[in-house]
C-alpha cells in the first residue's frame, strides 16, 4: 500500500444491528486518518486523501515510537480536553503557519485512536477478515500508551447500546458496527453507523447563494441565548435544485431592510471570534480559504424546524436538514433551552477501552 489511500466507509442505519457476526466500536468524533509508517518515514492521510502530517507533529512522533516499523493503520485523530472530545480544537490545528502549529501541538495535543490494521511488514491485510485484522491490531499495539490508543470494541449489542446512550456527552458521535467476516474495502460503505438524530426550531436570519447560480445554497440558522443575543449555530442545506429556486421567492419579502437592527450586521466577512466558540456567518472556511462564505441578511422573522445529530459547543456539529417552516412559532421563543444537551461522562472509560 502506498499513500494516499481511501478509507472504508459506513452507511447510516437507524438501529444497532445484532447477530454473532457483528463487532461494535464507538464512533469517534475526529479526523479520519490512515497512518503509513516505513521506518522514520510517516505519512498521515485524511479521508479525502490530503496529507495531515504537517499539522500533527506530536502524532507523527508517537507513531514513530509506538507503531510497528512498517505498517498501515486506520484510525482517528482526536483531541481530548477535560472529559470530552473537542472537534473545534482539531479545526484550529489546520493552520498554514508552522509556528502556530508548533504552539497548538503543545497547548492542545492530539491523540491517535487505532481501529484497523491494513498492512504489516510486507503483508497486505486488505483481504483478511475484520475479526482477524482487529485481533492482530491488538496484538501489535498491546503496549500502546497515550497519545496512542486502540479503540474499545465489543461483540455485545447491549454494550454498544450503552455506549450510544451514555457517552455522547463525552463527544462520541454514535456507534459503528462491523461485520467480522468482511475484508477491508477502500471507499466502500461496508460498515454501519448509528448516529443521534434530534430536531430543533431555529430562526432563519440569512442565506448564502449556491455556487451554481442565483439560487439558495443554505439557510443561516440562529438561536437566542440567555442575554437575548441571536447566535449563529449553523446552516440547513441539502435542498433539490428546484427547491433552491423556490426558496429565492419565498425569502425575497424578508430581504427588505433586513440589516436595520439585525444583530449580525457587523459580521460580514468577519473572522471567527471568541476562540472559535462562536462562529460568525461570514467567517473564513478553515478548509478552503477561497470558498465564498458571503451571505444575504434576512429579517429574523422566519422559524424553521430542522433535524440535526449533535452539538459542538453551542452550534451544530454538522449541517442541519430542513424539515418544515414553523409559522406558528415566535422567533424569540427559539432558544438554546429546547436543545437536548447530553450529560457528560468520563471519556477515559471508553477511550481506554
Amino acid at each position: 500500500m502506498q499513500p494516499p489511500a481511501k478509507p472504508m466507509l459506513a452507511k447510516a442505519v437507524t438501529t444497532i444491528p445484532t447477530g454473532d457476526e457483528w463487532f461494535y466500536e464507538p464512533k469517534w468524533d475526529g479526523f479520519r486518518c490512515i497512518v503509513f509508517r516505513d521506518g522514520d518515514e510517516v505519512e498521515l492521510g485524511s479521508r479525502n486523501e490530503r496529507p495531515l502530517t504537517r499539522y500533527f507533529p506530536e502524532v507523527v512522533a508517537a507513531v514513530r515510537e509506538q507503531l510497528p516499523e512498517r505498517c498501515v493503520v486506520d484510525g482517528e485523530i482526536v483531541i481530548a480536553r477535560g472529559d470530552r472530545l473537542q472537534f473545534e480544537s482539531l479545526l484550529q490545528r489546520i493552520h498554514p503557519a508552522e509556528s502556530r502549529i508548533t504552539l497548538l501541538a503543545e497547548q492542545t495535543p492530539a491523540s491517535f485512536v487505532a481501529f484497523d490494521l491494513l498492512a504489516l511488514g510486507t503483508e497486505s491485510l486488505l483481504e483478511v477478515p475484520f475479526d482477524q485484522r482487529q485481533e492482530r491490531l491488538r496484538s501489535v499495539l498491546a503496549g500502546a500508551q497515550p497519545p496512542v490508543h486502540v479503540t474499545a470494541i465489543s461483540r455485545d449489542a447491549d454494550t454498544a447500546q450503552r455506549w450510544f446512550d451514555t457517552f455522547e456527552g463525552a463527544g462520541l458521535d454514535g456507534v459503528v458496527a462491523k461485520n467480522g467476516q468482511l475484508p477491508y474495502g477502500p471507499d466502500q460503505r461496508l460498515m454501519a453507523k448509528i448516529k443521534h438524530v434530534r430536531t430543533a426550531d431555529c430562526v432563519v436570519a440569512g442565506f448564502r447563494w449556491h455556487k451554481s447560480g442565483p439560487i439558495v445554497g443554505s439557510l443561516l440558522l440562529g438561536l437566542y441565548d440567555d442575554a437575548g443575543d441571536l447566535q449563529h449555530i449553523g446552516v440547513a442545506a441539502s435542498f433539490s435544485m428546484k427547491r433552491r429556486a423556490e426558496l429565492v421567492e419565498e425569502l425575497a419579502p424578508y430581504r427588505a431592510e433586513a440589516l436595520d437592527g439585525h444583530q449580525w450586521r457587523d459580521w460580514a466577512n468577519a473572522e471567527t471570534g471568541a476562540g472559535g466558540e462562536h462562529r460568525m456567518p461570514g467567517a473564513v472556511s478553515r478548509w478552503n480559504a477561497k470558498k465564498d462564505l458571503s451571505w444575504v441578511p434576512l429579517r429574523p422573522e422566519l422559524v424553521v424546524e430542522i433535524k440535526y445529530d449533535q452539538l459542538e459547543g453551542r452550534r451544530l456539529r454538522h449541517t442541519g436538514q430542513f424539515l418544515r417552516w414553523r409559522p406558528d412559532r415566535d422567533p424569540r421563543s427559539c432558544t438554546y433551552d429546547q436543545l437536548d444537551v447530553p450529560v457528560r461522562y468520563d471519556l477515559a472509560e471508553v477511550l481506554d477501552g
